[in-house]
């Protein structure tokens, strides 16, 4: 808004027509007010950010834009008061920022630094009438403290999603589910096994039956120092829901503490398949499939 607008010509000689102002335009002359001196005020906020050491993993540049845009949406959001319009950018602006190193209170702490930028920019204008300045300071305050509000809870919310897509990317990571070739498949587990990423296993590995039309699987589990009773029983169970879709299951690497954890809970060992190791594992599944008896028989 520039300064031969209405509102900024009220805004350049406030005090004279201080008494005729209304509540309602109290937010607006505000607004007017922060969009005349947004660079100088900017400025003075990113001064503030640096001398707190606020923002270091992102770049100089980095900063200076991503403080224009929050500078400009709040001052929106002063005028418009859109919760909704807040929580969206609020989104956004985690989704750049938070990959970068950003912490979640330092996103608090800058839009604090903000509010208080703009909250002494207003008491330097209007100080020379301390029952108007008490009114603007009671309409401020209340929208600024919401916005504030606002952007945290937010990207603690995006924050906690990231969180867990990257958890479920590295679940994804360390349970692939592998064809080694035609109709087998090989499921490596590596580290803890806790009943979450069992049941996750469960699914990949009954996905990939299906998708690659297996018929023997084997589960190498020598990279998994232990497992409790309740991991053990859902490994029992993967083992059946891999026979209902038509897949025999293999299972190579158990340590003598999976072993024995097996045995006291009462497995029954029948409807296991084990081989020693990883190695021995895949010879058996190509023999299950008939890979040798054709191997021979090319030979003869």
């Amino acid at each position: 808004m520039t300064q031969d607008s209405p509102t900024a010509e009220r805004l350049a000689d406030a005090s004279p027509a201080i008494d005729r102002v209304d509540e309602d335009e109290l937010l607006p002359q505000l607004v007017a007010h922060l969009r005349e001196h947004r660079s100088r005020l900017r400025e003075e906020w990113a001064n503030r950010i640096h001398r707190a050491h606020l923002l270091e993993a992102m770049t100089p540049q980095e900063t200076t834009d991503e403080t224009t845009s929050v500078y400009d949406n709040y001052v929106e959001v002063l005028e418009t008061g859109s919760v909704e319009a807040l929580q969206d950018y609020a989104r956004d602006l985690s989704e750049r920022i938070i990959p970068r190193g950003v912490e979640t209170h330092e996103v608090v702490s800058i839009v604090l630094l903000l509010r208080d930028v703009l909250a002494r920019s207003l008491f330097e204008k209007y100080q020379r009438d301390f029952d108007f300045l008490n009114r603007v300071l009671d309409a401020y305050e209340p929208a600024a403290n919401r916005i504030a509000n606002t952007v945290a809870v937010s990207f603690v919310e995006e924050r906690e999603r990231i969180i867990r897509q990257q958890q479920d990317s590295i679940r994804e990571l360390s349970t692939p589910v592998l064809p080694v070739r035609e109709q087998l498949l090989i499921l490596p587990i590596i580290g803890i096994l806790d009943t979450e990423r069992a049941r996750q296993l469960t699914e990949q590995l009954l996905t990939g039956i299906r998708t690659h039309r297996a018929r023997v699987v084997v589960i190498d589990v020598t990279g998994a120092p232990e497992v409790d009773e309740a991991v053990a029983n859902h490994l029992v169970r993967t083992v059946d829901a891999s026979r209902l879709m038509g897949a025999s299951v293999i299972i190579t690497g158990l340590s003598p503490k999976i072993a024995q954890t097996l045995v006291t809970i009462g497995v029954d060992l029948s409807k296991m398949h084990t081989i020693g190791d990883l190695q021995g594992g895949l010879e058996e599944a190509e023999r299950l499939l008939g890979y040798n008896s054709k191997q021979d028989g090319t030979a003869g």
